[in-house]
This record gives C-alpha cells, structure tokens and sequence, in this order.
C-alpha cells in the first residue's frame, strides 16, 4: 500500500503565527493561524481537513460495503463536522451526516450497512479515541 503525506510549516508564537499546509501530491496549499483553528478565520485548519478525510474515507467504504451486501449506490454524500474543543485542545466528536440514494434496499438494512462503515473505514479506525456520531438518511 502507497504511503501517503503531508507537511506543515509554522513562523511565530500560537496567537499570532501562522503557518502552510501542503498536500503531498500538490493539489493543495495554504495557510491557516490561530484564528483560522480556534476562532473563525477564513483560512484552513486541520479540523477541517480531518473532516474531509473523514467524509471522503466513509463514503468509499460504504459504497464497497453495500456492493459487498449486494446493492449498488447512485450517489452517496458525506459531511463531516469536527469538533474541537479549543480549552481543552482535543476533538470532542465527529458528526457524520449522510445523504444516499441507493435503489431496491430497506431503511433497516441501509442502517446497518452504513454503521459498520462508519466503524470500518480506516480513517475512523484512525480516530478510534473521538465519539463518531452517524445521522444516515435514504432518499
């Protein structure tokens, strides 16, 4: 399995430093700060890019788990919202809403399929010290 990377660089003190994060494959750069992290800064942080890994990893992971169970997804979309608490500087909890349209299948079995992904996806595996909440819909 590839070995994938990414780096930051931090100048100055917490409060008024600043830093850059990059991808290691080049498809993103940029800045973040203290108030980007823990205020409401327009820049990015790391919360935020957990949160994309979060949603990213789970969706592929329910998609090959409901082809596994023999169902097949229009479209499955994911948003991940990371809470950070700032005092104690750990994440509380990840929100994982879910929208689906996958045909021919119950509300009962989408249910369970969509929590063993929420507990199989490998970025949630990674974060197995964070409350990971799952709100799944059908449409």
């Amino acid at each position: 399995m590839p070995t994938r990377n990414a780096e930051a660089t931090w100048r100055g003190d917490l409060q008024s430093g600043s830093g850059d994060l990059a991808l290691g494959s080049g498809l993103y750069e940029g800045p973040y700060s203290f108030a980007s992290r823990f205020e409401d800064g327009d820049e990015t942080n790391p919360e935020e890019l957990i949160g994309a890994a979060h949603a990213g990893c789970f969706v592929m992971a329910l998609s090959n788990e409901l082809s596994e169970a023999g169902y097949e997804s229009e479209e499955l979309h994911a948003d991940a919202d990371v809470h950070l608490d700032a005092e104690a500087l750990e994440i509380d909890w990840i929100e994982l809403t879910l929208e689906a349209t996958v045909p021919d299948i119950d509300a009962e079995t989408f249910q369970e399929i969509a929590a063993g992904a929420k507990e199989n996806c490998p970025v949630s595996k990674a974060l197995a010290g964070v409350d990971i909440r799952l709100d799944a819909t059908l449409l």
